[in-house]
This record gives C-alpha cells, sequence and structure tokens, in this order.
C-alpha cells in the first residue's frame, strides 16, 4: 500500500452553506502524492450530513474522504482531537467546514517545501477574510520568511486554513487542549517546539467570519479575556524562556484591556 503524504483535517458543524466550497477546494488540489481528506461531522442539526455523503457519491474524488459523522455532539475540541487520532499522513493540513482554499497546488508547494527541509515543522501562507461587507486581503501578521517559537510565542499569526504541520511530532497533546477555548494556536505552538517555521508569501485560502462562528461571534473585549485564560493555561507546557514570551502576551493583553474599559467609563461619564 502507497504510503499516505497529507492528512487534511476538516471539522465541521452546522456549516451546510459553505461545506460544499470546502470540501469541494480540497478535493480539486493537484498533487503528485496521495491525500486524504477526514471530515468530523459534529452532529449537525442542518443538512451538512446530505451533503457531504452526495460529494462522496458523485464527485470523482469522492473516494479520497473519510467520513465521520457524530450521533451525538462532543464538542468542537473533543471533535478535532478525534480527527487527528484518524490522520495516518506524514503531514496535516487544516481546514474547517466553512473555509475554504483557493489555489489548487497549495498543498504541492507546502509539501515540496517541508520534504526539502526537514528542520521545519510548519509551512503556512497568507489568505484572504470574507466578511459580510465582502474579501479582504490581509497584510501578512509577520513579515518573516522564517520564524521560530520564540516569534509565535509573541501572538498568533497562523490562520487556520493556511497550515500544514509534520505529523505525529507531538508524543502526547496535554490534558488541557480538551479544554482549549482555541485549538490552532495551541496546536502550532507545540509543533513549533520541533522545528523552524516556513511563511509563503502568497494567498491560499479564505478564513471566513460570520456571525455563528465560535470566535467571530465574541466581542473583541470578550476574546481578550478568553485570550488571557487561554495562555495562562498553555505556559506551562513551555520553557522557561518561552513562559516569559507568553507572560509578556498577557501582560499586554491585560492593560489593553484596562485601557479600553476606562475609555468606555470616560465615555460615560463625560459623553466622549
Amino acid at each position: 500500500m502507497k504510503a499516505m503524504t497529507v492528512s487534511v483535517l476538516m471539522i465541521t458543524y452546522n456549516h451546510s452553506k459553505y461545506i460544499k466550497q470546502a470540501v469541494e477546494s480540497v478535493l480539486e488540489q493537484k498533487t503528485n502524492f496521495d491525500f486524504e481528506l477526514i471530515i468530523a461531522n459534529d452532529c449537525s442539526p442542518d443538512n451538512t450530513d446530505e451533503i457531504i455523503n452526495d460529494i462522496i457519491k458523485n464527485n470523482p474524488n469522492g473516494y479520497k474522504i473519510k467520513y465521520y459523522s457524530h450521533q451525538k455532539n462532543i464538542g468542537m475540541m473533543s471533535n478535532f482531537i478525534f480527527l487527528t487520532e484518524q490522520a495516518i499522513g506524514k503531514y496535516c493540513a487544516l481546514c474547517e467546514g466553512d473555509d475554504f482554499w483557493t489555489d489548487n497546488y497549495k498543498l504541492e508547494k507546502q509539501v515540496s517545501f517541508l520534504d526539502s527541509n526537514l528542520d521545519y515543522s510548519i509551512c503556512f501562507h497568507n489568505v484572504q477574510i470574507l466578511t459580510n461587507e465582502g474579501l479582504i486581503t490581509e497584510n501578512p501578521l509577520i513579515a518573516l520568511d522564517t520564524s521560530t517559537i520564540l516569534d509565535l510565542a509573541k501572538g498568533n499569526y497562523i490562520h487556520t486554513p493556511s497550515v500544514v504541520y509534520r505529523n505525529h511530532l507531538i508524543p502526547k497533546l496535554p490534558d488541557y487542549f480538551k479544554k482549549a477555548p482555541v485549538g490552532d494556536y495551541f496546536l502550532h505552538m507545540l509543533n513549533a517546539k520541533y522545528g523552524k517555521i516556513k511563511y509563503i508569501d502568497e494567498n491560499m485560502a479564505v478564513y471566513r467570519v460570520h456571525e455563528t462562528s465560535y470566535w467571530s461571534s465574541k466581542k473583541q473585549s470578550e476574546r481578550e479575556l478568553i485570550w488571557i485564560k487561554f495562555l495562562k493555561n498553555i505556559k506551562e507546557n513551555f520553557s522557561p524562556e518561552i513562559q516569559i514570551l507568553i507572560k509578556n502576551q498577557i501582560h499586554t493583553l491585560k492593560k489593553n484591556n484596562k485601557e479600553k474599559f476606562y475609555k468606555k467609563i470616560f465615555r460615560k461619564l463625560f459623553g466622549v
């Protein structure tokens, strides 16, 4: 049996509006290696299940899909952990059910780089962001062609649908991973312990922002409080040097949150 090169992991819940585009964008990848698309549907009450099964049946590349439909809702992080346990590829790529890829050679480019550069554990690229106002081309959150965990510990700059990473680097996911409100940054940080991070200066995916997504539906002040608590819980998994950088990130977020709070009070008191 030919070895599987890439396992594409796709969690989905209530994504009937978006799932067809997400799945087909993966199946359209042009590669000189084998890849699988593993989808885990977390008991969606909409017709996501019907759409996925239709693609499996009628798309010429539907055979690449391994589909799991949970009979009860197990939660976002448990669903993602379940997916990672099914992945047999040398590399893993992420694309959630409401995002999609826009370059048919995305996987080919990223895998080619990682195959040729064994000292790198992660490869990512820039993305466009789709909001109700339309498509936004976001400037790179980091200008470095090569970065490390020292850079990543200062703040996340890797969008979920852009990443490809080496599989099986992490012996065991930390216990807190299942409870974490944010999985991608934690995963990137854990993988970055084992190698450098490559940035490809191309837009090859779209990250969709909509009111029903977990993170996008939160107010900015609420996101910052969630992030602060999250960072406090993950820092123990890293070296003292990395912990200092995470603490600095927490300090900056607390300061910003406090300044916003007092500005809000000031506006209420003085109307400006």
